[in-house]
């Protein structure tokens, strides 16, 4: 693997699990492993390096470059080491004479066919074939092809048959036919830890190769979903990052955290001088386990890309262009209109938006910000718009915010249910955990309108695809649970020990009425009942059972009653508290739990604790020096509300970019150009930016120190890879503005702030930076109850005592088809690109998904005379935006499905301001919809652009 930089062992194959321990001695030396390993990682644990070519310890042993020979005592002949597994009291031998011979004659054979242009390799010095060549002690070549792969013309200058031009379709990658080894690495990579199965080898003996799909395929235009689990595994340059190619190879690097979804990988970020070369998953990563995503692994362009805003920037009207100033004037100014909002419209008139892009530590201070310097709790966070759901339903029936698991409990799961979830698209690394279990046999239920990957791809297959009715979760929730009650399959032993009685009694009886079976849900979801009761005994009687969910859940007005349904079908078949089961929210960005955590929401204190108690305000008002207000703040679509009646002025924004990413885009926009004061702190000028103010610019992940907190609330180490281009990181940034409003405050590192969130939140009582050096990572809670964090939650009990059941009574969206809009719209992700595209839209990742498209079954496309690649204008009661369709029966008749990546599309002038009832939380995925033929862009859109390009106009420094 190419990991030189830090020496991550590659130990050759995978560890054993093993409890039954085995005594060999390998070389004269004893070592004690688990049963089932491998003599080449028995040798590796010794500290003996037994030479590989094809081995690596991601994937299961191979054993075809022979290059991995050892003997036995008292076995005939020369077993590959990789293959071999040990035996109690064996004796190995790695080094002998008719080994060195071996092993020579088999490097010889492959250098006979492989060009010798080290010197000019992109490879050289981090290439596997070299350091075997002289781990052997290869000294000469006796062999001399009459073919080979590696010379376009032979010696007559005919065509050689053999040769194939390098392959360099892909954005970031190259393929070099000339130079593989078929050693098969990365078609086991794409195979065993992708699970894509992209890659094959094609032809046999001196004829096999690598390939990418059909004859006519290249690498851009095959299955590949470029994860560079290939490239990772390539132990040559055949296949080869572009970046290495052109900076050079790397000369260090930096462990830090990936700021894409949720999943939360760890990363090397591999440097020449202050130049980033690339990222490579980082092995010893406990949500990623070294497997990456194409975001992660390649899109990281965008942080130092032409748009990027680096100078501060003000103006008086928003329809003014925007003029550069010092940070001074910048902080000063926006310190003043703040003051001056409070001062004429009273404190509750301003507030925040925390980023769920930024670190823990940043999110805190921004909070604080409002809390104790603008004197109110009107702060608010993207998970609002996301899983502020699920903060309620679980925090009511479990009594904590967050997913029960980690990442790792995957292996151990039998039935997986995804319900509104598409993590091969949204939460790619974790989906490449879940398909290698579901191809050792776990079974699947999808719940989904839409037949996303897992419901069948390369060699898994859903047992149940619920493709409901958006709109219809609770239905369909309560109906498995109406099985699982009436049909006895209940775990009563769990609910009885576990769960609060009566409640579950009351639950029952609520959940047992006949409307609730699946023959009376039928017509309202869709979901025929025969397949509904078969998931249903599946998910019951199947084993371990584990629920993952997304947004297709909150995203509801019924958001929260769905998440309370999801916890209720876990204490009903008792999967909750041991490896393999539980309730998992898939986070969408990559602190959006940690935003959550730190006190984001106007109601909630840092650890969840209401604003109301007495006890949690006090603990910050003697830490502060101040007075907090009592009382819950404004949500954002409180704060916009507010805007548009004129109480609600001023707003400091970080990294969040409400008018592209919130429902109602009109709304939106008319309650930004209401206010006085609007402060956005990014990395470029986003959409929100158009009605701001000032535009204070951002530090990229890449420049900062601080923690994220996955979905699975494990805290992770963000490490400053390299100097803020802006001159500043983003907590740096908060601090100044609240030091220009008269807060005094004195950080001088990231450090310091965590240690004041241990110090205030019991959940985090237990993290330090030195902790997170020492173990990598923890799960909060770590306090001193779990000094090293808690994997697993729930186990001996629930953290609100007795888990409470809570009747999910279905009741139907205001938002209803009909006559003028007869079809649903729901909305998500696709792979390459990432929430609002503000970075992956700035990076080659855009090949792949250059605009939105509306999916649309071909029956619907057929009946509007509408084929594929038109042009179509989709409208609703909101507004109307045109885009291209696309035919595909992955929608079912009467649905039609989008993604909200371009601006240009602005898919959410669509949506309504329909919300949960609980958390506000907009229905995104339920829009009474109708498509027609259109010649191409709307005249909003073209209005939109015409204001956008007037709203970013700079005026040259001098002026």
């Amino acid at each position: 693997m190419k990991d030189f930089i830090i020496p991550d062992r590659d130990f050759g194959t995978p560890e054993s699990k093993s409890k039954v321990m085995v005594t060999l001695n390998v070389d004269g030396f004893d070592v004690t492993v688990p049963e089932g390993t491998s003599v080449m990682r028995a040798a590796a644990e010794a500290g003996i390096t037994v030479p590989k070519l094809c081995a690596s310890d991601n994937m299961a042993a191979f054993g075809s470059c022979r290059l991995c020979l050892v003997e036995i005592e008292g076995r005939n002949g020369t077993p590959a080491s990789c293959t071999t597994p040990v035996a109690p009291g064996m004796k190995v031998h790695t080094q002998t004479g008719q080994l060195k011979q071996l092993r020579r004659g088999v490097m010889e054979l492959y250098i006979s066919d492989h060009p010798l242009d080290c010197l000019t390799c992109s490879a050289n010095g981090d290439c596997e074939l070299q350091d075997m060549a002289g781990a052997v002690g290869l000294r000469d070549v006796r062999y001399e092809a009459v073919e080979n792969h590696f010379t376009p013309k032979n010696t007559a200058g005919e065509l050689n048959r053999q040769w194939m031009p390098k392959d360099d379709s892909n954005p970031y990658f190259t393929y070099d036919p000339a130079k593989c080894i078929v050693c098969s690495r990365c078609v086991r990579a794409c195979e065993e830890v992708q699970g894509t199965f992209a890659l094959t080898i094609e032809g046999r003996g001196f004829d096999s190769r690598v390939s990418a799909g059909a004859a006519s395929d290249s690498f851009l235009t095959s299955d590949c979903v470029s994860c560079g689990a290939c490239v990772q595994a390539c132990p040559t340059a055949t296949l080869q990052e572009k970046s290495v190619i052109d900076i050079g190879t790397p000369e260090r690097s930096v462990i830090t955290t990936c700021a894409y979804c949720g999943v939360g990988c760890s990363f090397k970020a591999e440097m020449r001088g202050d130049e980033l070369v690339r990222m490579v998953p980082y092995k010893h990563g406990k949500a990623n386990r070294g497997h990456s995503c194409v975001k992660g692994r390649f899109a990281y362009g965008y942080a130092s890309h032409k748009d990027r805003i680096l100078n501060p920037m003000i103006r008086e009207n928003i329809n003014d262009p925007w003029q550069e100033v010092t940070w001074e004037e910048a902080l000063g100014f926006a310190a003043r209109r703040m003051k001056d909002i409070q001062a004429k419209h009273g404190r509750q008139s301003v507030g925040v938006i925390t980023s769920s892009r930024c670190t823990n530590e940043e999110t805190y201070l921004v909070q604080k910000l409002t809390r104790a310097v603008f004197m109110n709790n009107n702060t608010d966070t993207c998970a609002r718009v996301c899983h502020s759901p699920t903060g309620y339903g679980l925090g009511q029936t479990f009594g904590t915010s967050a997913g029960t698991q980690d990442f790792d409990s995957v292996e151990e799961t039998d039935v997986v249910v995804v319900i509104g979830a598409n993590p091969t698209d949204g939460h790619p690394v974790f989906a490449s955990r879940l398909k290698k279990r579901l191809r050792q046999g776990a079974k699947l239920i999808v719940i989904d309108p839409r037949r996303i990957d897992l419901v069948k791809s390369p060699h898994i297959e859903a047992a149940h695809h619920l493709a409901l009715k958006p709109g219809t979760n609770v239905a369909v929730v309560t109906s498995i649970a109406h099985v699982i009650v009436t049909e006895g399959l209940a775990d009563e032993s769990f609910i009885r020990e576990r769960c609060d009685w009566d409640e579950f009694q009351d639950y029952a009886e609520f959940v047992a009425d006949p409307r609730h079976a699946p023959e009376a849900t039928e017509l309202l979801t869709g979901v025929p009942a025969a397949e509904l009761r078969a998931a249903a005994r599946l998910f019951a009687k199947g084993g371990n059972g584990a629920i993952y969910y997304g947004l297709g859940v909150t995203e509801h007005s019924q958001g929260s009653t769905t998440v309370i349904g999801i916890a209720n079908l876990a204490m009903l078949t008792g999967n909750i508290g041991r490896p393999g089961v539980g309730v998992n929210p898939l986070r969408g960005q990559n602190n959006v739990q940690g935003s959550c955590d730190m006190g984001s929401f106007p109601h909630e204190l840092p650890g969840y604790r209401h604003v109301k108690n007495d006890s949690a305000r006090e603990v910050f008002e003697k830490l502060w020096g101040v007075t907090l207000d009592h009382e819950p703040g404004l949500r954002i679509p409180n704060m916009l509300d507010a805007a548009v009646e004129g109480t609600f002025k001023g707003l400091y924004c970080q990294g969040e970019d409400i008018l592209q990413s919130d429902p109602d885009t009109k709304h939106v926009a008319a309650g930004l150009a209401a206010m006085d004061c609007v402060i956005v702190h990014d990395l470029f000028l986003n959409e929100t930016a158009n009605y701001a103010h000032v535009f204070l610019p951002g530090s990229s992940f890449l420049e900062k120190d601080g923690t994220f907190t996955n979905a699975e609330r494990r805290i992770n180490r963000v490490r400053k890879v390299m100097a803020p281009k802006n001159g500043f990181g983003d907590w740096e940034v908060t601090q100044m503005l609240a030091n220009a409003m008269g807060a005094g405050w004195t950080y001088t590192h990231p450090s310091q702030i965590m240690d004041e969130i241990a110090a205030t939140t019991p959940s985090f009582a237990g993290v330090s930076y030195e902790k997170l050096e020492t173990e990598g990572s923890v799960q909060w809670p770590c306090n001193e109850a779990h000094p090293l964090g808690t994997p697993l939650m729930h186990v001996d009990g629930f953290m609100r005592g007795k888990g409470k059941f809570i009747r999910t009574e279905y009741v139907a969206t205001d938002e209803k088809t009909g006559p003028r809009f007869p079809l649903l719209l729901t909305t998500g992700r696709i792979l390459s690109q990432y929430n609002v595209g503000a970075q992956t839209r700035r990076t080659a990742n855009t090949v792949w998904h250059e605009e939105d498209v509306l999916e649309i079954h071909p029956h619907d496309a057929e009946v509007r005379g509408v084929k594929d690649r038109d042009w179509v204008r989709l409208a609703s009661r909101s507004g109307d935006t045109s885009l291209r369709a696309k035919l595909t029966d992955r929608v079912s008749p009467g649905v039609v499905y989008t993604t909200f990546h371009h601006p240009s599309t602005q898919a959410n002038v669509i949506t309504t301001d329909f919300s949960d009832w609980a958390t506000n939380c907009p229905e995104y995925k339920v829009t009474a919809v109708q498509v027609s033929p259109s010649n191409g862009p709307s005249d909003w859109q073209e209005d939109y652009a015409s204001q956008a390009a007037l709203a970013r106009r700079i005026l040259p420094a001098a002026e």
